[in-house]
């Protein structure tokens, strides 16, 4: 639990204060949000609906999908050593940040960013999927209050 608040707080910090800015000088048009995030600012009941949404599909879903089977296979092709996992998990991110395209180019980079906290928060613990699934169950969860809140930018 303690290496998934970190890893959020590394998600989170890292974003907002390195990355996003980063993005918006090479991009000016700014990150679009994913519709269940932005959909929290619509009351507490679309909040929690979005919350149920994020933790089952993004927290659970996207982590299973991307670090549980898509790092794992890569670095089963590239010869299971250590090196093979940290490499699996750049080129997984990668596939990661171009999985949120939607996002716009400033959105592909922070997911890209996203996915590389996320795997090194499963690769650190020895590969266990629980601390990646809460690090980005953490951090939407903190991006639906921040936006029920309305205290987005």
């Amino acid at each position: 639990m303690a290496l998934a608040v970190v890893a959020a707080a590394i998600l989170l910090l890292g974003s907002e204060l390195l990355v996003e800015p980063l993005a918006h000088r090479i991009w000016p048009e700014p990150e679009r949000v994913s519709n269940v995030i932005e959909a929290g600012a619509s009351g507490w009941r679309q909040a929690l609906t979005s919350l149920l949404i994020v933790w089952t599909f993004a927290a659970f879903g996207e982590e299973l999908s991307y670090r549980g089977y898509l790092l794992t296979r890569a670095a089963d092709a590239l010869g299971r050593s250590t090196l093979a996992y940290w490499i699996a998990m750049i080129l997984v991110s990668l596939l990661f940040g171009f999985g949120h395209y939607y996002k716009g180019p400033s959105g592909v980079l922070d997911s890209t960013y996203s996915g590389l906290v996320l795997g090194a928060a499963y690769l650190v613990p020895g590969r266990n999927l629980r601390a990646p699934v809460l690090t980005h169950g953490i951090a939407d969860t903190i991006a639906i209050f921040v936006v029920f809140m309305s205290w987005t930018k």
